[in-house]
């Protein structure tokens, strides 16, 4: 059992993309409690074993890390939604292929005084984590004395990985959330479960005709941060991305329908810019220090202005909003736009598709049918091979231009 009240936030590494044990092999965690006693609010998670675990704090949202290695959370999600004290709610998942996170968020700050796990009764564990209210002066010494990222976790992914001779077009496909980001939750419902469930699918559909290679940006329940998730479809030389996510509008259960977006720097409406920076929080949400990215968020939504990569964004966003329209309801207004980061690839036509609102309980039912499912997923994949029947013919200028 190591306390390190100072442990490393680290960002996720090509590691994620991956995971050689199955979930049911990991030490299991139950029996969430979060309770304030005084001045102290405390954490406790009954544990099939003792573990290592270190913490450390972030600003900007303020949150508390809990790192552990790969654990099995069998941890009602209400448990996750309620609050005490200065908490305001915490969450759990796979972060990377060896390490699970706990987020803790905090209304007000506060500081780790205990983070643990102890050996109890019959060879089981307990986590404890208890944090103590603190001043902003003291929240942001405790934020300052959190170590540096460790400089593998931004190495650069080598290029290409298409295999030597391979002709077929490579299609990214990229379940939104994962792991610890759950993504949009509606009643016991997560996004993350959602969008995967269709992208696996989806890659289904393609590889049966033999005419793609499909690579996923992850293929389980785990978190991929959305540098990762770019980095991806550049490295694999990707000749489409695709996006998938089921949005959610706590305040407009009326809303509903699928939508099509493309990447830009200024959205076209403020809907679609609230969502961008919903999107665009993932790895906040993850517990990922915005110190941890590669580029700034200027820098990359300036690479979308290259033309030719946007044009062809556009015709396939086009596609889907015509063969999705044959096949599924969609939004009043279809096709968007707006500054995405995981839209942000300069040489990768990208989009993104948001299938409906979780929120809307019409739209929340079809997004967990089957027949819907599979309905959906024949018009993306007509769509798919529309566009590059049409557009993307083989030689083309687009395809002499992109390496």
């Amino acid at each position: 059992m190591t306390l390190s009240i100072a442990g490393a936030a680290l960002g996720p590494s090509s590691s994620s993309l991956a995971n050689p044990r199955p979930q049911s092999e990991f030490p299991v965690a139950t029996d969430a409690r979060l309770e304030q006693v005084g001045e102290t609010v405390r954490l406790t998670m009954a544990l099939s074993t003792t573990v290592d675990v270190s913490a450390s704090v972030l600003a900007g949202p303020d949150r508390v890390v809990i790192d552990l290695p790969s654990m099995n959370f069998q941890v009602q999600p209400a448990a996750a939604r309620k609050s005490a004290g200065f908490v305001s709610a915490f969450r759990f998942g796979l972060f990377t292929a060896d390490r699970s996170r706990i987020i803790i968020d905090l209304a007000q700050p506060a500081v780790v005084t205990r983070a643990e796990t102890r050996a109890v009764r019959g060879g089981f564990g307990e986590l404890t984590i208890e944090l103590k209210r603190a001043t902003r002066a003291e929240f942001q010494a405790a934020v300052n004395r959190t170590p540096q990222r460790d400089p593998d976790v931004t190495a650069a992914i080598p290029t290409p990985a298409k295999p030597i001779g391979e002709t077929r077009r490579t299609i990214v496909i990229d379940p939104g959330h994962g792991g610890i980001d759950p993504g949009a939750v509606v009643a016991s419902i997560a996004e993350k479960s959602v969008v995967l469930a269709f992208g696996t699918k989806l890659r289904e559909q393609l590889e049966a005709n033999g005419r793609y290679r499909v690579v996923m940006t992850r293929d389980g329940d785990r978190f991929v941060s959305l540098a990762e998730r770019v980095k991806i479809a550049r490295a694999e030389g990707a000749d489409l991305f695709v996006s998938i996510h089921a949005d959610s509008l706590t305040q407009s259960q009326e809303v509903r329908g699928a939508t099509i977006y493309t990447g830009s720097e200024r959205a076209t409406d403020a809907e679609s810019a609230r969502l961008a920076a919903k999107e665009n929080q993932a790895d906040a949400v993850a517990g990922l220090d915005s110190s941890e990215e590669v580029q700034d968020v200027a820098g990359i939504l300036m690479d979308l202005a290259k033309r030719e990569t946007r044009t062809f964004s556009a015709v396939f966003a086009r596609n889907l909003v015509e063969k999705l329209g044959g096949s599924v309801k969609m939004h009043k207004v279809p096709l968007r736009s707006a500054g995405f980061r995981v839209l942000s690839a300069p040489d990768v036509p990208s989009v993104l598709i948001e299938l409906g609102y979780m929120s809307s309980p019409k739209d929340a039912e079809l997004l967990n049918s089957v027949e819907w499912r599979t309905q959906a997923v024949a018009a993306v994949g007509t769509a798919i091979e529309h566009y590059f029947e049409r557009e993307r013919a083989p030689g083309g200028k687009a395809a002499e231009n992109r390496r």
